[in-house]
């Protein structure tokens, strides 16, 4: 986590008709602001130890989307297109210049079908990019998840399942088809963005070919793949992904890399999980942020979930702080 970083989160609701999207921002000044756009089923706080790290760059917005971390949802299911409209919204509101998008998992959908239409964003940012179209069936989806869910940590599986809980099998069912039948393949040659794609080293939901297909049909791409990351990369490791994401924005290409998929080392890798130690006060202050949080998403109020989400950043930094003083 960036030092310098802000632990301060604000959280507002961006109304659009009869659905919203929750936006959790940390920083304020800076280079250039970041949209982050989670997968299908999870949180914004898929990115709690992302956003830190790009702070020092740009404000961080990350989005809550109909359906998922409580956010209220129409009755009927929405398209990717309607989400990625509703990102685009967000951007409008806020009045973003030229914003870093960057998706996650269903998130890359999302912000492919926008940035594609919206030729005014100038750089993307894909993690974990789906659905590899040879293996666009359900069952086999899970399995590959599964095999990537065997390479997280603790933690990442436990932010999942509050996730899905708060999502609800009945919505998560209901969107997955849409998930499953975008065809991101069709809308990639479309996306005129400087367009920077990772993916971790056991990420089985975004396999190697498929990513470095990925950078051929984009027309202007460099791919880099994490040693030891599944496919929740951005948490796990977070400050590797910073690092790319960052660099990606400050230098854009000037010529076409795609489909070179090169291994991003630093001296982090293989150090999973020790940049944080929590004393049993800091424990419980991130424990009870996290409850504070949930509590806040039950009640849809924003004001409670930014309580929430500010201590449990601060108590982070706290943890991390320690690692950074030995």
């Amino acid at each position: 986590m960036a030092a310098n970083s802000s632990t301060e989160v604000t959280v507002t609701s961006i109304d659009a008709g009869e659905v919203s999207v929750r936006v959790s921002t940390i920083g304020q000044g800076g280079t250039r602001p970041f949209v982050l756009v989670p997968g299908i089923g999870v949180a914004s706080n898929y990115f709690e130890r992302l956003a830190p790290n790009l702070n020092e760059f740009g404000p961080v917005h990350a989005l809550d989307l109909p359906g998922f971390a409580g956010v209220p949802h129409p009755d009927d299911a929405m398209t990717i297109r309607q989400y990625a409209d509703l990102v685009g919204l967000v951007i409008d509101r806020l009045e973003l210049d030229d914003p870093v998008v960057v998706g996650h998992s269903m998130g890359t959908q999302v912000v492919v079908d926008l940035v594609a239409r919206r030729e005014e964003l100038s750089t993307l940012v894909l993690i974990g990019p789906v659905i590899n179209p040879r293996e666009r069936r359900i069952g086999l989806q899970a399995v590959r998840f599964l095999q990537a869910a065997a390479h997280e940590p603790g933690r990442v599986k436990l932010l999942a399942l509050t996730a899905y809980l708060f999502c609800g099998p009945k919505w998560f069912s209901r969107i997955l088809p849409k998930m499953m039948r975008f065809p991101i393949e069709r809308a990639l040659p479309h996306v005129k963005a400087d367009t920077l794609v990772i993916r971790g080293e056991f990420d089985a939901v975004a396999p190697r070919d498929w990513v470095k297909q990925v950078g051929e049909l984009l027309p202007s791409s460099r791919l880099w793949e994490i040693p030891g990351a599944g496919h929740s990369v951005m948490h796990a490791h977070a400050e590797e992904v910073a690092k790319l994401c960052v660099e990606h924005a400050e230098q854009p290409l000037e010529y076409d890399e795609g489909g070179v998929l090169r291994s991003f080392r630093h001296a982090g890798d293989g150090r999973e999980g020790e940049d944080y130690k929590p004393t049993p006060a800091t424990f419980f202050s991130a424990v009870k942020g996290r409850a504070t949080e949930a509590l806040g998403m039950l009640r849809h109020d924003d004001g409670l979930i930014a309580d929430g989400k500010t201590e449990h950043a601060e108590a982070m930094q706290e943890a991390h702080d320690r690692v950074e003083d030995e």
